[in-house]
């Protein structure tokens, strides 16, 4: 069931199905998520089962804006770097998860059984005002946190939209279903891929997944230079971190990464790409399709191609291709296309995110 922001009693009824332990589709500034109480370990542990997620593949716990998040950072966490309390300054609320030492009593579960906690303060208003009253503790205890996974099955296109959630959880239920998932529609997501991953817990702080902030930003807010896990000895392992598996992210359709050139070869009528796929195919790129005029001009489908083709502009603008970039392939799974062709994005740091979502997408 979709709960609507604006009416008076969709955010009292997600207290109370958190506080009970139940799970919540919840929408955040990046992806929606599925939300548990972090400390409810039935609740975590009907995250992992409905996603078909390995429970040993951690979970991002998410805390309030009060003091800062420092209040939740503290709680379950034993230690707060000083580098990590400047990025926290810098970039909470937003699309920044951290790894911490973990409490040895709190959040096991969420952690997949590590020592360490990926923590997050999320910026979107719905989002904060459903953690701020958890940590009032009127309905029932405190709930210092909400592990919060993006809310689509293990290793599919991330949802931005509450009706991505539904398509992901309850296609098959009825609206009155009291067994359907509680989802609470808070809009698109802002910025449309998961947050950027810096771990803490080294020493030092390393990057692990690229997102919105890039690299540079990160360095300048915690007066030292991010590593790359790469730039590090061999001796020092890094923690299991959500969405940083090799193959991830990836819709029905199979994803194939093409620079400009090679890609609009491609889209020649004749070429052998084309003859070798049976069915649709999606199309996802910055520049303009060189397709022949006598192609142009045949009937067009509804995403505006070649019959064979579905068509997409992908935005010049990293930002913008970010925060479209899932809602895309989801919508060409949707229209039928057997293969996404998408155009290689540029190698800098603003498209990093992007980049790396396409990469793991496109990982058979």
């Amino acid at each position: 069931m979709i709960l609507q922001l604006h009416e008076s009693a969709s955010l009292p009824r997600c207290e109370r199905v958190l506080r009970q332990g139940g799970l919540l589709g919840l929408p955040t500034e990046t992806v929606y998520g599925l939300a548990a109480d972090a400390d409810h370990e039935e609740g975590v542990a009907a995250i992992f089962a409905a996603k078909g997620r390995p429970a040993d593949h951690p979970l991002i716990v998410h805390v309030a804006d009060l003091d800062g998040g420092l209040s939740g950072a503290r709680y379950f966490t034993r230690e707060i770097p000083e580098f990590a309390m400047r990025l926290m300054q810098a970039f909470w609320p937003g699309p920044l998860t951290l790894i911490l030492p973990r409490r040895e009593d709190v959040a096991a579960a969420a952690a997949g059984g590590q020592d360490s906690v990926g923590l997050r303060c999320p910026a979107h208003p719905a989002a904060q005002a459903l953690l701020r009253a958890l940590r009032h503790g009127v309905q029932g205890s405190v709930v210092w946190g909400l592990a919060a996974p993006s809310a689509n099955r293990f290793g599919r296109v991330s949802p931005t939209t509450a009706q991505h959630v539904h398509s992901e959880f309850n296609t098959d239920r009825d609206a009155d279903d009291p067994a359907a998932l509680l989802i609470l529609d808070g809009g698109p997501c802002e910025v449309g891929i998961e947050s950027t991953i810096v771990d803490c817990t080294r020493g030092e702080p390393v990057l692990l997944r690229p997102g919105a902030i890039s690299l540079a930003e990160l360095s300048q807010a915690c007066g030292q230079a991010v590593r790359l896990p790469h730039e590090l000895a061999s001796g020092q392992a890094a923690p299991r971190a959500s969405g940083t598996l090799v193959a991830h992210y990836a819709p029905e359709a199979k994803v194939r990464l093409m620079g400009t050139t090679a890609l609009q070869q491609a889209l020649q009528p004749g070429s052998g790409q084309r003859r070798a796929v049976a069915g649709r195919i999606g199309v996802y790129m910055r520049t303009r399709p060189a397709i022949s005029a006598e192609e142009a001009a045949q009937p067009q489908d509804c995403l505006n191609g070649p019959p064979q083709l579905l068509l997409r502009a992908m935005p010049q603008d990293a930002a913008r291709a970010a925060q479209h970039l899932f809602a895309t392939l989801r919508a060409l799974d949707d229209a039928g296309a057997e293969e996404i062709w998408v155009e290689s994005t540029p190698q800098s740091m603003e498209w990093a995110g992007v980049a790396d979502r396409l990469q793991r997408a496109s990982v058979a």
